[in-house]
């Protein structure tokens, strides 16, 4: 049974959701501040959080914020109103899977859930870590190191997107495809925002950045990740 945290204080939208949820099975834990909800999600077992952005004791930016600095990967939902201002690029950005805005109806909620788990479930086999040219990368830990020791500062979608890469290498992967299972939010503004993300991602992990060797451009297509460079088999 897949385990559900919801980090929300207004007690009716709490209880609408606890009923909801429990009615198609699914096991729910709660939590009504950001610093409990916090403690739980990094204490329980849990597949998947639904977390508000107004929140006594600690606000839903900075849990997720914290949370994803401490390596959580558990899948997060932001529940929002539509009347906050709200910045979507940030909020993926600090490591949202998605967001759903209130008033919301209970068929798309539950909807948004089962994609999310469902794209997970896909992943249970993911890598921990893996090694590719004079790096090492912990997946566990966040944690990009060269064998010299020192330790390369990758952002939390550059991360997602270097673990997507090892988890298909040598398989061309378009930037829709990078759109849907790193982003996770089919409506993200462009797929310009990728090609962006790699320039930076060549930046820290390539020897010329102009000349990649393992993140390789498709043309028209996408992109292919591969360890070893042809001119090395």
């Amino acid at each position: 049974m897949k385990r559900i945290l919801i980090i929300e204080d207004d007690p009716a939208i709490m209880a609408g959701l606890v009923e909801s949820l429990k009615s198609e099975h699914y096991e729910v834990l709660t939590a009504r501040d950001g610093q409990r909800g916090y403690d739980t999600a990094c204490t329980e077992n849990i597949d998947l959080i639904l977390l508000d952005l107004m929140l006594p004791q600690k606000n839903g930016e900075e849990v997720c914020r914290d949370l994803r600095a401490r390596g959580v990967r558990t899948p997060i939902v932001i529940l929002t109103s539509k009347s906050q201002e709200l910045d979507k690029v940030l909020l993926l950005e600090l490591g949202a899977d998605d967001y759903v805005t209130k008033p919301f109806s209970v068929r798309e909620i539950l909807a948004r859930i089962k994609a999310i788990l469902r794209r997970t479930g896909e992943h249970q086999k993911s890598l921990d870590s893996f090694s590719f040219a004079d790096f090492h990368v912990d997946f566990k830990k966040q944690e990009v190191r060269r064998s010299s020791g020192e330790i390369i500062q990758l952002g939390v979608k550059e991360m997602k997107i270097l673990q997507y890469f090892a988890e298909h290498e040598g398989e061309v992967v378009s930037r829709d495809d990078l759109l849907e299972n790193v982003w996770g939010y089919e409506a993200f503004p462009t797929t310009r925002t990728v090609d962006n993300y790699m320039l930076s991602l060549r930046k820290k992990v390539e020897i010329n950045p102009a000349d990649p060797q393992h993140i390789l451009t498709v043309h028209a297509v996408g992109y292919k990740f591969v360890k070893v460079p042809k001119s090395e088999e």
